[in-house]
């Protein structure tokens, strides 16, 4: 099994590394071709990829946070992400059609 964390942010990246979350690959955009059944993905991914981690058997765990409308598009630090509740949640995302996967 590998963790996988998807982000090209630095603050999130801080953030996961204080929050104790063991991760065994960072990478800045996932490659779904590495994804295993029994992986775990953490990151924001758009919904399509995020069904298609579930597909493969894997976890889909999604870094949420309340980020307020004025604070959107910049860059945050990982106290920002502390101080909008960021935390992991995991989904599962299942594709129109796939509903018996």
């Amino acid at each position: 099994m590998t963790t996988y964390f998807v982000t090209r942010h630095a603050g999130a990246i801080e953030w996961a590394r204080e929050s104790g979350i063991a991760v065994d690959r960072q990478l800045a955009h996932m490659d779904m071709a590495v994804v295993k059944a029994g992986d775990r993905v953490i990151g924001t991914l758009p919904v399509h990829l995020a069904a298609e981690v579930c597909a493969r058997g894997a976890r889909y765990l999604h870094l949420a946070l309340e980020i307020p409308p004025d604070w959107r598009g910049r860059e945050l630090s990982a106290q920002d992400l502390r101080r909008f509740g960021a935390r992991i949640a995991e989904y599962r995302v299942i594709a129109a059609g796939d509903e018996n996967a």
